[in-house]
């Protein structure tokens, strides 16, 4: 994809006569903007969040929240796990190598996604009217070990997104999750994320 991108001209070419140095004032600024775009996650963009929740100690959340207004991790309310990519997001080759952390309060409505190059707020949304069994909610299996999976679908609205996310701010988040209650009280997330700049359902 990177060959398909028109060769940008060196500064110094550029820079070299009156003529080319008022040109290389005119196009260093789209030479950052070509670079911002090529940061861009895809749109929607597919993430994994895995394995075992822990929780955030009151005044240990991430050093200066992220910077996002809408969320106060720091707030003793928040759990998290890790980010895997799985398709359209940055740094998103190697599918077994964490590439962010991932917030949820239990007992609230609000998570945050820590990712490269941008963090993004979202709000749980309540099931659709009609919708089926497991839509828009999780359902309740024993797993034969004296614990329990929650399973179904789950849909968030995005509050919040900054850095290269910030077009998918009022976008969508479209979850498919296996959460795995352990017996000793903990939960194991395996929650597949298809974030977008557009509403769905």
């Amino acid at each position: 994809m990177l060959n398909d991108l028109p060769q940008v001209v060196s500064r110094r070419k550029l820079l070299i006569g009156g003529a080319g140095g008022a040109l290389a004032v005119l196009l260093l600024p789209a030479e950052r903007v070509m670079a911002e775009e090529r940061d861009q996650p895809n749109d929607p963009f597919i993430v994994l969040l895995k394995g075992l929740y822990r929780r955030v100690s009151l005044g240990k959340g991430p050093e200066d929240n992220l910077g996002l207004s809408k969320v106060d991790l720091s707030d003793g309310s928040y759990s998290t796990t890790k980010i895997y990519p799985i398709f359209g997001v940055r740094e998103g080759s190697d599918q077994d190598r964490a590439i962010g952390n991932f917030y949820v309060q239990f007992k609230g409505k609000l998570v945050a996604y820590d990712l490269p190059g941008g963090a993004i707020v979202m709000s749980f949304n309540g099931p659709p009217a009609g919708a089926p069994p497991g839509f828009g909610s999780l359902r309740p299996s024993p797993d034969g070990k004296g614990g329990t999976f929650l399973e179904g679908s789950i849909e968030l609205t995005i509050l919040e997104a900054t850095g290269t996310y910030r077009a998918f701010q009022g976008g969508h988040n479209h979850m498919v999750d296996r959460l795995h209650h352990l017996a000793s009280g903990g939960f194991n997330e395996f929650c597949f994320c298809i974030i977008s700049q557009y509403q769905f359902p």
